[in-house]
């Protein structure tokens, strides 16, 4: 995924597990967070709660994409403040799509955007 937003014309750093996801959104301060629920070292809805007690992320936009159960995981996304939430394999066009209006845009990409995925 983050070589099509890339291509995209989005900058994009890539967080590989749910430990560094956290410092590399404290890091990076992106405009926008794309979290997968379930990755290497942890689980993504802890990763959404850390990152609401910072105060620079607490506001920043996720958006929830996972292979998991969407009966199970859309709810708790939600609750604990995802802005959309998609179930993989997703339609690239259609989380461009949803990048750009969750960040105001029409074809122009964001400064940064984080990616697990």
């Amino acid at each position: 995924m983050h070589i099509r937003l890339q291509a995209s014309g989005y900058d994009v750093a890539v967080a590989t597990d749910a430990i560094s996801a956290v410092s590399v959104a404290q890091k990076e301060r992106p405009d926008l967070i794309i979290l997968d629920v379930n990755m290497p070292g942890g689980n993504g809805f802890i990763v959404m709660e850390r990152m609401q007690k910072i105060t620079h992320l607490a506001l920043t936009p996720i958006i929830v994409v996972t292979g998991g159960d969407p009966f199970i995981y859309r709810d708790k996304a939600f609750e604990r403040g995802a802005v959309d939430f998609f179930e993989k394999p997703v339609d690239n066009e259609v989380l461009l799509a949803a990048i750009r209006r969750q960040l105001g845009e029409s074809d122009q990409g964001p400064n940064q955007v984080t990616s697990d995925t």
